[in-house]
């Protein structure tokens, strides 16, 4: 068993076709900017006595505005003592993304997973409450009461009844769908240590505590669908419960770390039901160590071919590969995040590492929140759209994913749709794409994959297929490391 969990158990399953446009926008704009800045389109005159002076005045106050951005970017890593830890923050510039948004309460996360430490000091700030359970009774004789929500009967969050009518009592944060009763306690880890990755503040009652998710400031949904002390649970339908109950209570995002290679027609239909509810749904590759590309080898929920889901693989730290554990695929994984030694939290106010598709989903779906809170008005599809887009291109994630990317934080949000690049400078707007761009209407059972991938958008019939040049650079790259030592200048390009 990985640090995926014991999931696996629940069902054997594989992965869903990725098919995200590589845009260039930002790259385009930062290109204008620098020929803007850099005056190629021509020199420029000698300068005069009073221009000299005009241009050190300017730089001396690009110095100082270049000082203060040093500075609040320093005030916000170290508002994490244990930033240190969290290479996949860095990696992923989450602490430039901070400067425009931690994200919003209003954002809500469903995290399907083991359960979470409600009382986490990380986390507890940050933990979805149902309006319609918490607060007080309303009757005559609570409203009678000078302190209603000292008697049980009077508070909804614990008098047993079930207050908003949509089938669960006292469902204040989520739900248990193993047990099913709304304690949430995390018998294995995993969830805790997810929702940390997600949206931990770092913060409790105005004090420092410990780590900083992706999402400082959203708010996570506990959905519990596997418990390791629990014997005979029935995980592929708690599963469904978990995602129709996201859907029931409005979650914008749902974050799924489970799955396996057995295709559940009850559980795409679940997917599909939070599709057309506009619900991201953000899914893990899978620790299989295959390619779920080939037939056979696909990992479910992941694989399920719906334009809202996000299939993420896992890489390092020190080369940006895709771990030896995790699936890959150009075709059905997306992209790429951190998921090598996460610090993140645990259960009993605890804190450690874990690896995994897992924990790169989780670095995914905090980026989706951060997007979502800056630009409400935004479909799943358009948050989609962005992830894919703006991440970091490397040769190593070629032959392993959709975009050959790895997740960037920063760059999904100063590069949204608004007109202006990277640099600031304003560029033409680009259109909204539609779903159909990333994904097919094919049959879920029919094994063929969607021919139109991430790095081709547009499927033009009279240009090679992004498939056939992404699995050439895998072939490509597994002849150079087949090559013989004696041939040095073969492996040196």
């Amino acid at each position: 068993m990985s640090n995926e969990m014991k999931q696996t158990k629940r069902r054997k399953r594989s992965s869903h076709l990725a098919n995200m446009g590589a845009a260039l926008l930002s790259a385009t704009a930062a290109f204008v900017g620098w020929g803007y800045l850099s005056g190629v389109a021509g020199a420029s005159p000698s300068p005069t006595p009073s221009s000299v002076s005009h241009d050190r005045e300017a730089v001396l106050n690009e110095a100082k505005k270049a000082k203060k951005h040093d500075e609040k970017n320093a005030t916000v890593i170290l508002n994490d003592p244990f930033m240190q830890n969290k290479w996949g923050l860095e990696r992923t510039s989450a602490a430039k993304a901070w400067e425009i948004t931690k994200g919003s309460k209003d954002i809500v996360v469903a995290v399907i997973d083991t359960g979470i430490d409600v009382n986490h000091a990380d986390i507890s700030d940050n933990l979805w409450k149902n309006p319609g359970e918490t607060g007080v009774v309303e009757n005559d004789f609570c409203k009678k009461q000078r302190n209603p929500l000292s008697l049980k009967e009077c508070d909804k969050s614990r008098n047993d009844v079930d207050d908003d009518g949509n089938g669960y009592k006292d469902d204040v944060y989520g739900w248990n769908f193993v047990y099913n009763d709304n304690k949430l306690t995390d018998n294995h880890g995993h969830g805790t240590h997810i929702a940390g990755i997600i949206a931990a503040n770092g913060m409790h009652n105005g004090r420092n505590t410990g780590v900083s998710g992706v999402a400082p400031n959203v708010s996570v949904m506990i959905l519990k669908y596997y418990d390791p002390k629990a014997s005979n649970s029935n995980n592929l339908k708690n599963t469904v419960n978990a995602i129709r109950y996201a859907i029931k209570m409005k979650a914008q995002i749902i974050n799924y770390s489970g799955g396996g290679t057995d295709y559940s027609a009850e559980e795409y239909a679940a997917v599909k039901e939070a599709e057309r509810a506009g619900i991201l749904f953000i899914a893990a590759a899978g620790n299989e160590r295959s390619n779920s590309d080939e037939a056979g080898k696909h990992y479910y929920p992941a694989d399920y071919g719906l334009s809202n889901i996000i299939s993420v693989t896992a890489v390092n730290k020190e080369e940006t590969k895709v771990l030896p554990s995790s699936n890959y695929g150009v075709r059905t994984v997306d992209l790429a995040a951190p998921g090598e030694n996460i610090y993140s939290t645990l259960p009993n106010q605890g804190y450690g590492f874990m690896t995994g598709t897992s924990q790169a989903t989780a670095f995914v779906t905090g980026v989706a929140a951060l997007i979502m809170s800056h630009n409400r008005d935004f479909s799943s599809a358009d948050v989609k759209k962005y992830i894919l887009r703006t991440g970091d291109e490397y040769a190593t994630l070629l032959s392993k994913t959709g975009t050959a990317k790895l997740l960037n934080s920063f760059k999904a949000l100063a590069s949204l749709d608004i007109g202006v690049g990277l640099t600031g400078v304003v560029a033409s707007n680009t259109a909204k794409i539609g779903t159909r761009t990333f994904s097919s209407d094919q049959n879920p059972k029919n094994a063929r994959l969607n021919n139109v991938s991430a790095l081709n958008e547009t499927a033009d019939e009279n240009s090679a297929p992004a498939e056939e040049i992404a699995l050439f650079g895998r072939e490509f790259m597994k002849a150079l490391e087949k090559a013989p030592a004696a041939a040095p200048e073969i492996r040196r390009r």
